[in-house]
């Protein structure tokens, strides 16, 4: 964090503080991560009583966006409006985004005891969705490498760019589940892949001259080195039976999509 970020901070404490709408104020994003850049924003969290959160529901004011407590280049502060209930929530059952969402975050000010043990609990990978996750990424793997071959005979270009693109979304997730480590959704995913440290020593570099130049020959050479790395657990029903599960009937269950979770 730089010395501007915290000033800007230092102002949305004091903005929010005394307003008894608002229970606590709680920093995240790239500063709380450690990876802010001088112009990066505030991302922060308000936490509001239960019936300010039920009033901004009903109006759709969930956000807060503002330029007039930054003073440098392109800052700016984001925040969103939670509860104590959706808090909770993550807790007990958050997707790895949502929870991830939460790494590094700290209490700028707190009038609630109980919003400083959630945010401990939140952002810890669960160890017991591990071994079924990785069954599913393994077999989106599976399937993403024939839908490249697919895309190559048919010289299509959305198909190779889609199925490319969730190939190394997939095989960067085997890893990062592999490490016990939470998908932090797209923006911090490569971040999260340099920083693993158990992983194929190429990783990067395959995973970068496939999106570059998508083609089979790629595609065959980051699937081998994925599914060397380790001894994986594989679908006892077969890729393509937990492929179609996950991906082609997962509305049926109503579950967050794989991708997502």
């Amino acid at each position: 964090m730089y010395p501007h970020h915290q000033q800007a901070i230092e102002r949305l404490i004091r903005h929010f503080e005394n307003d008894t709408n608002f229970q606590a104020l709680i920093i995240g994003g790239s500063i709380a991560k450690g990876w802010a850049r001088e112009d990066s924003d505030i991302d922060f969290m308000l936490v509001a009583t239960d019936e300010e959160f039920a009033r901004r529901q009903a109006n759709n004011a969930m956000t807060f966006f503002s330029l007039d407590f930054c003073d440098y280049p392109g800052g700016y502060v984001d925040g969103k409006i939670i509860d104590v209930p959706f808090l909770r929530e993550v807790a007990e059952c958050g997707s790895e985004p949502a929870r991830a969402a939460f790494g590094g975050a700290f209490i700028a000010y707190s009038r609630l005891p109980e919003v400083a043990d959630l945010l401990a609990r939140i952002p810890v990978y669960q160890d017991g969705e591990q071994h079924r996750k990785l069954e599913s990424f393994y077999a989106q793997v599976l399937a993403m490498q024939w839908y490249v071959g697919e895309a190559e005979k048919r010289h299509d270009p959305y198909l190779m760019t889609h199925v490319v693109a969730q190939l190394v979304l997939f095989g960067g997730r085997m890893i990062l589940a592999h490490n016990r480590v939470l998908y932090p959704y797209h923006k911090w995913f490569m971040n999260e892949l340099r920083r693993a440290p158990e992983k194929p020593d190429n990783l990067m570099e395959l995973m970068e001259t496939l999106l570059a130049h998508p083609c089979k020959a790629h595609a065959d050479q980051f699937c081998d080195t994925i599914l060397k790395f380790t001894e994986w657990p594989t679908p006892s029903e077969g890729w393509p039976a937990r492929f179609m599960q996950d991906s082609e009937w997962n509305w049926r269950s109503g579950h967050t999509p794989l991708a997502d979770s």
